[in-house]
């Protein structure tokens, strides 16, 4: 729809009107969940050559050696492009150690990168590979049901998972118990996540629930610590000041493909739609545009947040904001709970989206 449409305070600009997320309500069917497990567009390019080490962390230089020499070892029967085990007269020896490496690190020191890197250095056929983040694995499961997921993944070679986040015992019952089976069917299992496997329950609710079955979780895993600061901010400027309104508003007209909602709404909007949808919420979407940001009002909310921001990074969208800046956005009591490390997380990466928004705006 295009039309003349009048700004409060400019004169009427002449530009297709934006659309709005909090008018789509997308429907994600099964397959498409698993035909995307794959690494997201920003990660579509990434090798271990391109990743660039911080010269002061000798942590992030053996990262890369020792994982792409754990690619070099995942050739095999699964490798084949069949999707089933050749199997041999004589039964395969055993695999020494466990049958996955764990990325620990905090954010921002390009642990997707790398574990996007493996994905893409494995040699292995794109159906034999899955790459999700732990909310989407989860969403995975709920779609298809528990042994329908186990059948689909169990043919793999490998499963890389993302953000590996325990939010409650009844996800870490479900992916100890699917990892334990996948385990078992010989695919080998890679995750990122900011603490160590023994340590993924501290500072949560019911930890010794958490604690209890990530004992189990940790032996399937090498620990690979990675560390070193958020390379998003290494040597760059600060994020820009939020904008007005009427210039974020703006801004949406003139850019195609932009959405254009009030931050308050779109919260709103999020508690109606199910965490599997936001990736397709942005379908089509070249920039999104939020007129008076304010903090989030609790912890649900704030969750919803951090996987849309994700999805947002993951696609590399920009975002123009009004009203307060990201790191606002979560409470003293927020960044010092359980979840601090996702709301981080968050923040970096919308500061990041923020910075490649300035663009949007006219000078």
């Amino acid at each position: 729809m295009s039309s003349s449409t009048a700004v409060p305070g400019q004169s009427p600009i002449a530009e297709t009107a934006p659309l709005s997320l909090c008018a789509l309500e997308p429907h994600v069917p099964a397959d498409r969940l698993v035909a995307e497990m794959v690494p997201p567009p920003r990660f579509d390019s990434v090798r271990f050559d391109t990743y660039v080490p911080d010269p002061d962390q000798p942590s992030q230089v053996e990262a890369v050696k020792v994982l792409s020499g754990f690619a070099t070892g995942l050739g095999g029967a699964h490798a084949t492009g069949t999707g089933k085990r050749k199997w041999f007269s004589r039964k395969p020896a055993p695999v020494a150690g466990p049958l996955g490496v764990y990325l620990d690190g905090g954010y921002g020191v390009g642990k997707t990168h790398l574990l996007a890197s493996l994905w893409h250095a494995t040699p292995a056929a794109p159906s034999l590979k899955a790459f999700g983040t732990f909310v989407e694995l989860t969403n995975l499961v709920g779609a298809l049901g528990f042994q329908q997921t186990v059948q689909t993944l169990g043919g793999h070679r490998l499963l890389c998972i993302d953000e590996f986040e325990l939010d409650d015992p009844g996800d870490t019952v479900l992916v100890s118990s699917l990892l334990s089976r996948l385990v078992e069917a010989g695919v080998a299992l890679a995750a990122t996540s900011n603490t160590l496997p023994g340590k993924l329950g501290e500072g949560r609710f019911a930890a010794a629930d958490f604690l209890r079955e990530i004992q189990g979780l940790s032996s399937h895993f090498r620990p690979l610590r990675i560390d070193g600061e958020d390379y998003r901010h290494r040597g760059l400027p600060e994020a820009p000041a939020p904008y007005s309104d009427q210039q974020v508003t703006r801004a949406a007209y003139a850019t195609e493909g932009a959405s254009l909602d009030d931050f308050p709404s779109l919260l709103d909007h999020l508690a109606r739609v199910h965490p599997s949808r936001y990736g397709a919420l942005t379908d089509g979407i070249r920039a999104v545009c939020l007129t008076d940001v304010q903090p989030v009002p609790d912890q649900s909310t704030a969750l919803r947040l951090v996987v849309l921001a994700d999805r947002l990074y993951d696609r590399e969208i920009p975002v123009l904001a009004s009203g307060l800046p990201f790191d606002r956005l979560f409470s003293d009591e927020m960044l010092n709970g359980g979840y601090r490390k996702k709301y981080f997380r968050a923040i970096s990466r919308l500061t990041a989206l923020a910075r490649d928004a300035k663009g949007l705006v006219a000078q």
